[in-house]
């Protein structure tokens, strides 16, 4: 380990510093673009010992558990909280930008949709039981320490406000002092709380899980590994007028904001299609929407979110027809003469994006194509493939649902 000073000139992709030294390039955790800072260094990573010269964009976090002065939080959960709000946005959308250069592609990137405090509905926590408590919160970064919480900016109010309950009904599941995770979705209905990796659960704990669930309210459904163990009432979220239960621990977008901006977003460009084939659908985000106006075809992997939207969608009255399909898109993506129907897609893949499912695409002639990614990277791979076979991408829109990390979303809309 050696001590140098630095000077940050950009910030890396994971939201990072890069200071270029004589050595190399180094990245520093925290560090801002217009910091000269002291750090130690280990090869090409650099942690700050002091700030020289604090950014003109440096704040003050708005978390006690970040960390002082923003050089180094305790918490993993947030790595920007210390950036000043347009260099944020900038940052995010310029993820976007820079993703499309890189494969080639000029297309007109807006602004950046941006998430406010509190609204994320969706968390995930580390759990450990320990001789006095329930210790409840994230990792540090890169550790698996885990920071207790007692305030998160970025969560719903209605989950920190439970944190206390969350604890106790933890309690009365886990039976030894080995971490586990919880997924804790606030939907309409109440908490929907999802264990995962607690071993050797028996009668005794499942018994005093139901009591302590029974003896409170708030709590719609408790479930671990996928397991439902008791569900005082239905979770449910609303698509678009449709009420929808989600699978135990299923995905669903972390924010209700982000969700409508995107559902507005390929609504509006698909608003005259009358057929349209919803790829990675989920528990049917998109799809319910949709079909208030058109036939919609829903095909997912993921057998549960895919009765999740099947019962909505049969159990809704004024919706158009919605038929579903149980398939692995990756390894058997619908073929061009299965999207020859259609009028309009949207797909919605995972980080991997879906590189199979859109070289099939790319071979017919649906004249809109919405398409939702959660990684920058994929989603231009993915773009390139279609404006090479003649599609013309109208707009791009960088969405934020990961408060003060370096995640960004976004929707892309193409046409023939």
């Amino acid at each position: 380990m050696s001590t140098e000073t630095v000077s940050i000139t950009a910030l890396g992709a994971e939201g990072d510093g890069i200071a270029h030294t004589p050595t190399g390039t180094v990245y520093v955790p925290f560090g801002l673009p217009g910091d000269t800072l002291a750090i130690a260094r280990v090869k090409n990573q650099g942690t700050i010992m002091s700030i020289t010269t604090p950014s003109p964009d440096r704040r003050e976090p708005v978390c006690r558990h970040f960390g002082p002065d923003g050089v180094g939080g305790t918490c993993g959960g947030c790595s920007l909280q210390h950036l000043s709000d347009d260099a944020y946005r900038a940052f995010k959308r310029n993820l976007v930008v820079d993703a499309l250069k890189a494969k080639g592609i000029d297309a007109p990137v807006g602004d950046l949709i941006p998430a406010a405090a509190g609204e994320r509905r969706r968390t995930i926590f580390t759990l450990r039981r320990t001789e006095k408590d329930m210790l409840l919160g994230f990792n540090s970064p890169a550790s698996h320490h885990i920071v207790a919480i007692t305030e998160c900016p970025v969560a719903a109010p209605g989950i920190m406000a439970r944190l206390e309950l969350i604890k106790t009904l933890a309690l009365a599941l886990s039976t030894n002092a080995d971490p586990f995770r919880l997924t804790v979705l606030e939907t309409l209905s109440g908490l929907d709380l999802g264990f995962e990796g607690i071993r050797k659960v028996g009668d005794k704990e499942r018994r005093a899980l139901t009591q302590a669930v029974l003896a409170t309210r708030g709590i719609t459904r408790v479930s671990l590994d996928g397991e439902v163990l008791i569900e005082p009432q239905k979770p449910v979220l609303d698509f678009g007028g449709v009420t929808v239960s989600p699978p135990p621990a299923g995905f669903t977008q972390a924010t209700r904001p982000a969700e409508e901006a995107m559902a507005a977003l390929v609504s509006g460009h698909l608003a005259k299609c009358k057929k349209v084939v919803d790829l990675f659908a989920g528990s049917g985000t998109f799809a319910l929407r949709l079909a208030h106006k058109a036939r919609v075809h829903a095909a997912e992997g993921e057998e549960k979110a895919l009765k999740a939207l099947d019962h909505a969608a049969r159990n809704t009255q004024g919706l158009k027809p919605v038929t579903v399909e149980r398939r692995d898109l990756f390894r058997r993506p619908l073929m061009a003469s299965e999207l020859k129907p259609f009028d309009g897609i949207v797909f919605d893949p995972p980080r991997a994006g879906a590189e199979a499912q859109v070289r099939e695409m790319a071979r017919t002639t649906v004249g809109k194509i919405a398409a939702v990614s959660c990684n920058p990277l994929t989603l231009a791979r993915d773009l390139g493939i279609l404006v090479d076979a003649g599609w013309k991408i109208d707009s791009v829109t960088p969405i934020d649902q990961f408060l003060w990390s370096h995640h960004v979303e976004a929707v892309a809309l193409l046409s023939r």
